[in-house]
C-alpha cells in the first residue's frame, strides 16, 4: 500500500502544497544567523583545535535535512552552554578535549531522542507557563542585542554604516540587505586585514570525506562530557531550543507547525549523527529563526542554501575555513546579531493578561540575558508564587 506524502495529503485536503523557495530573499535570509554560528565555530577550531571538516559537514547535513523536512527557516545552531564551557575549560585546564565534545554530543543526542520518541518532551513542556516562555524569548533577544552592541564596539564606524544601511533596506524585496552587508563586510575585512586575503589566495584545494570519529572514545570521555557539558546545557535546550523555537515557529508559520516531541527528536538525531563524524553539539535556537526571518527567509530554502554552502566548504576548503571566517570584521557580525535579537524581542512583546504575568515575563527575561537555564528555574518559581496568589501587585 502506498503511503501518501505530506504534499499529497495536503492536496487532498484542499490545502496548498508547501514548497521551499530559493529566491533572492531566501538567499539573503540564509546568512541571517552568522552572528552566532561563526564565533562559536571559530572558538571550537581555534581554541579546542577541532577539525573544521567534521563541524562544517555536520552543520551542513543537519541544515539540509531541517530545511527539507520543516519547510521553514528552522535553524541549526551550536549549543551555546556546551560551547562556552568547553572553550573556557580548555583555556584554563586540559580537561576538555575534542573527544569529550563528541561525547557530549552523543549523550545529549541520546537524551533528547528518548524524550522526543517517548513523548516525554511534550509532557514536560506542558508544565511551563506561557509568561516564562515569552520571558525566555524576550531575554534572548535582548541578550543578542547587547552582545551585538559589544561586537559592534570593536569598530564603530563600520558598525554604524552597516547597521544604518541594513535598516534602510531591511524590508526591500528587490535589494536583499544581507547581501550588501556581507559584501560590505568582506571588502572592509580585506582593507583592514590584507594579510588574510593574501592567505586565502594561497590556499590549496583539498577534497575530504567524513569518517567515524568515536573509535577512541573512553568511558572517561563520556563521563566528563555528560557531567561537565551535557547537564549544564539541558535547561537552556529545553527553554530555547525546544519550547521557544516551537513557540516562534508556530507564531510565524501557523501553516507549518511543529511539536515539542518533534523538535526534541530532531535535536537528538542530529547530535548523535554529528558526534559520529566529528561535529559539535547542535540545537534549534529561537534566535536563529529570528535572524533568518529578519533578513528575508520564509521557507526551508534558506537552510538548504546555507547547508549546501557549508558542505562545499567542508569538502573542499575545510583547511582554510578559520582564515575565511576571520575575513569578516567582528563589528559586521555584531550588526547581524543585533538585528536578529531585535527580531526575536519584537516577537515577545505580548506580555500577558495581568501584572503578575508581566512580572514573571520581565524577571525571566532579565535572567535570560545572563543564563537561560537559571532564567527557566527563576521564572518557574515566580510563576508558581503568582499562581498561588502570593504575589500582590
Amino acid at each position: 500500500m502506498k503511503i501518501p506524502s505530506s504534499g499529497e495529503s495536503r492536496a487532498k485536503q484542499g490545502k496548498p502544497i508547501l514548497r521551499n523557495r530559493f529566491d533572492r530573499m531566501e538567499w539573503a535570509g540564509a546568512f541571517g544567523d552568522l552572528g552566532t554560528l561563526i564565533p562559536f565555530v571559530v572558538g571550537y577550531i581555534g581554541v579546542l583545535k577541532m577539525d573544521p571538516f567534521g563541524i562544517l559537514f555536520a552543520f551542513g547535513v543537519a541544515m539540509l535535512l531541517c530545511g527539507s523536512i520543516y519547510k521553514t527557516p528552522f535553524p541549526v545552531q551550536p549549543m551555546k552552554a556546551i560551547a562556552a564551557i568547553a572553550i573556557a575549560q580548555v583555556a584554563q585546564t586540559a580537561v576538555v578535549t575534542p573527544m569529550v565534545v563528541y561525547a557530549a554530543g552523543l549523550t545529549t543526542g541520546l537524551l533528547w531522542l528518548v524524550l522526543g520518541v517517548s513523548g516525554m518532551a511534550s509532557r514536560i513542556t506542558k508544565f511551563v507557563p506561557r509568561p516564562v516562555v515569552v520571558g525566555i524569548i524576550l531575554g534572548l533577544g535582548m541578550s543578542f542585542m547587547l552582545n551585538g552592541v559589544k561586537m559592534m564596539a570593536s569598530h564603530w564606524l563600520l558598525a554604524a554604516v552597516g547597521l544604518v544601511g541594513t535598516l534602510l533596506l531591511l524590508t526591500n524585496r528587490k535589494i536583499p540587505a544581507m547581501f550588501l552587508l556581507l559584501i560590505f563586510g568582506a571588502i572592509s575585512g580585506a582593507i583592514l586585514h590584507p594579510a588574510v586575503l593574501h592567505e586565502l589566495g594561497t590556499t590549496d584545494l583539498s577534497v575530504r570525506a567524513p569518517h567515524f570519529e568515536l573509535s577512541a572514545m573512553t568511558w572517561h570521555d563520556l563521563l566528563i562530557g555528560f557531567v561537565l557539558l551535557t547537564l549544564p546545557q539541558l535547561p537552556l535546550t529545553l527553554g530555547n531550543a525546544v519550547i521557544a523555537i516551537r513557540e516562534e515557529n508556530n507564531r510565524l508559520f501557523p501553516d507549518r507547525t511543529v511539536t515539542d516531541n518533534r523538535v526534541a527528536t530532531s535535536t537528538g538525531l542530529m547530535n548523535i549523527a554529528s558526534s559520529v563524524i566529528g561535529g559539535v553539539p547542535m540545537c534549534h535556537g529561537a534566535g536563529g529563526m529570528a535572524g533568518h526571518v529578519a533578513f528575508g527567509a520564509r521557507t526551508g530554502g534558506a537552510l538548504i542554501i546555507l547547508g549546501l554552502m557549508l558542505l562545499l566548504l567542508a569538502i573542499f576548503f575545510s583547511n582554510s575555513i578559520a582564515t575565511l571566517f576571520h575575513l569578516f570584521p567582528t563589528a559586521i557580525l555584531g550588526v547581524i546579531l543585533f538585528l536578529a535579537g531585535a527580531q526575536l524581542a519584537l516577537g515577545a512583546c505580548n506580555f500577558g493578561k495581568n501584572k503578575v504575568e508581566h512580572l514573571v515575563t520581565l524577571i525571566t527575561a532579565a535572567f535570560a540575558m545572563w543564563d537561560v537555564g537559571v532564567a527557566f528555574v527563576v521564572g518557574m518559581t515566580v510563576s508558581y508564587l503568582g499562581q498561588r496568589g502570593w504575589l500582590k501587585l
